[in-house]
Parts: C-alpha cells; sequence; structure tokens
C-alpha cells in the first residue's frame, strides 16, 4: 500500500518542481521573453506607421483624381447623351447626396432629366409582398398579362416602367395613356416618392443601388426586387445602367445579385464607382453604350470587365470621350444586349 509518507513526499516534489520553475522563468526565460515581445511591437508599429503613409498617399491621390475629373467633367461628357431622356429610380436606402451631381452631369451631357422615382422602404418590406403583387394585378390593363413564373416585383417593374420609359424616342417626354394612373397608384400606397416629371417618359434610365447591401431575414428580397426594377426598366427603355460604389459589387449587393441574373446581367449595365467623379463619368458612357444594345460591367469591384466602356463604343457620330485614367482591372469588351 501506499502510505501517507509517500503522498507527502509527492507533494512536496511537486512545489519544489513548481518554484524552480517559477524561478528559472523570471531569472532566465523573462529577458528573452520581453526582448522577443519588445520587437514585435517594433515591427508592428513600423507597419502599421507604412500603411497609415500608404493609405494617406492614395487618399490624397484618389482627391486629386475626383478633382481634376470635376473639373474637366463638363467636357468629358459633353453631347454624349444629346437628346436623350434619362430617369433616375433610387432604391431604398441609396444615398441622396449622388442626386444633384448625377442631374447635373445628365445636363451637362446634352440629356433631358425628366425626373425621379424614390422606391421607400415599404416597396421592399416583406409584409408587402403580396400588397405589392395585388397592386400590380389590379393596374394590369384588360386583356393583358404577365410571364409565367414572374414575381411580385417583375410584375411591378413592369408597370413601373411602362409609365416612365419607352424604347421610340418619338414617344420620349410624354406620358403613357396606357399606363395612367399607375405612378399615383404606387405613390398613394406609399411605395414611392416622385420628383420632377418622371410620367413624361425618360428613354434611358439610371437605377441607384442602396449605399450598403441590405441586411435581416428579407435581404436576399429586397436586393431581388431592386434586381426585377432594374431588368424591367432595361426591357421597356432603350437602356438601363445600375450605379452605385463598390459595396454594391459586393457579398450581398444589388450590383453582384445582377451579376448572378443571367438574363439581367447580359443586358443591363452596371457601374460600381457612382460615388466618384469618374464614375459619374462612366454612368454616362454606360448610358451612350446601352444605345448601341450593347452593356457592360465597370468599376473596381467583383465582377466588373474594366473601368469604363471602350472608347467609340457609342452610336456613330462621334466617340465617346475617354474619362481620366483611373486604376481598376484591365478591359475587356462589352457585352451585347439580349
Amino acid at each position: 500500500m501506499i502510505d501517507f509518507r509517500y503522498h507527502l513526499v509527492s507533494i512536496v516534489a511537486i512545489f519544489l518542481a513548481l518554484t524552480v520553475g517559477i524561478v528559472l522563468g523570471s531569472t532566465v526565460l523573462e529577458p528573452t521573453f520581453y526582448k522577443s515581445t519588445e520587437e514585435l511591437t517594433a515591427t508592428l508599429r513600423q507597419n502599421n506607421e507604412k500603411y497609415l503613409a500608404q493609405i494617406s498617399d492614395l487618399q490624397a491621390r484618389e482627391e486629386g483624381n475626383d478633382a481634376l475629373v470635376t473639373a474637366h467633367t463638363e467636357e468629358l461628357v459633353r453631347a454624349a447623351l444629346a437628346g436623350e431622356h434619362v430617369v433616375l429610380v433610387e432604391a431604398p436606402g441609396a444615398p441622396a447626396a449622388l442626386r444633384d451631381p448625377l442631374q447635373q452631369l445628365l445636363a451637362d451631357a446634352g440629356a433631358v432629366f425628366t425626373g425621379r422615382i424614390s422606391l421607400t422602404d415599404k416597396f421592399t418590406a416583406k409584409d408587402q409582398t403580396g400588397v405589392v403583387d395585388g397592386l400590380a394585378t389590379s393596374l394590369t390593363a384588360p386583356g393583358a398579362g404577365f410571364p409565367e413564373g414572374a414575381t411580385p416585383y417583375d410584375k411591378a417593374a413592369a408597370l413601373l416602367a411602362g409609365a416612365i420609359v419607352t424604347t421610340d424616342p418619338a414617344e420620349a417626354g410624354q406620358p403613357n395613356p396606357a399606363a395612367a394612373g399607375v405612378l399615383e397608384a404606387f405613390e398613394k400606397g406609399d411605395f414611392l416618392i416622385k420628383s420632377g416629371n418622371p410620367a413624361q417618359r425618360a428613354t434611358l434610365a439610371i437605377v441607384l443601388a442602396p449605399a450598403q447591401p441590405y441586411e435581416g431575414e428579407s435581404a436576399e428580397q429586397e436586393t431581388a426586387a431592386i434586381v426585377s426594377v432594374a431588368a424591367g426598366l432595361d426591357a421597356a427603355a432603350l437602356g438601363t445602367v445600375l450605379a452605385g460604389d463598390v459595396s454594391a459589387s459586393g457579398a450581398g449587393g444589388v450590383i453582384a445579385a445582377l451579376h448572378d441574373n443571367g438574363e439581367a446581367a447580359s443586358n443591363v449595365s452596371t457601374v460600381d464607382t457612382a460615388d466618384l467623379a469618374a464614375g459619374r463619368v462612366v454612368v454616362v458612357y454606360a448610358l451612350r453604350e446601352q444605345l448601341v444594345g450593347r452593356s457592360g460591367a465597370y468599376g473596381i469591384g467583383p465582377g466588373v470587365a474594366a473601368f469604363e466602356p471602350a472608347p467609340g463604343s457609342g452610336p456613330a457620330g462621334g466617340e465617346t470621350p475617354a474619362a481620366s485614367p483611373s486604376p481598376g482591372p484591365e478591359p475587356s469588351p462589352a457585352g451585347t444586349r439580349g
């Protein structure tokens, strides 16, 4: 049997070992440990200072590029959209700060800005899907219908598009008698807010993506709703551009969702740099390219083909001016609209 003395010796041995370890750690290992920690801290501090300097340089360069493009915007887009009518559709959560710059840019490009439609949070709310579907169905002209499998937002998009855009330049600037009451009905239901005269139909449309990807359990539905709106406008107009910042082309973003939608991706152009002066110029170039039946994904985020459309990709009679050089993926040919 193991007696009490054995246990006592074992306990003493354990405490002795702990004591020796503490002594060794504080006398032999401590200097090495502190030296290693100090070296690591110094390295991290140097790296941090280097990265802060790089960020500062990049910000200064971006501000310089932005200032240069802003100063020369008018000549960069002059006559690029001469005579075209353009409407702006804002997704819920779209940055209001981009309204005036885009409207001024369109004027500089020679376009007529017909007005703006701001979709409300209620339009994409999960508990309003049935209401949107019922409203769209009730506003459909007798004998007309929707493609099989159309979602409530596909239906709503088709109706709204019929009220604000057209593929016939001769009808630009005129209301659609067949869509009388559509905008008023959606506005009365608190699904949208009008500004200007969007009912005076446009030939081209810009859809402004939300400032941040939608979140929550209904995020996918909300995102899909905006993709439906962009696709619906494109189908009823001479072209549509979905514009936003780079977050819109990242995970969960509206632009990323459109890129994943085969048919919409081949028809609707996207620009994920609309928060930059150069990016807003690209929105004009992308609209111009749409007039000849071509589309593309432009910007700096995932899934883009180039920063801007290739020069000369617009209608005959003049090349699209080239924007100031900006960092981005190597250009590749734009797609052809389906």
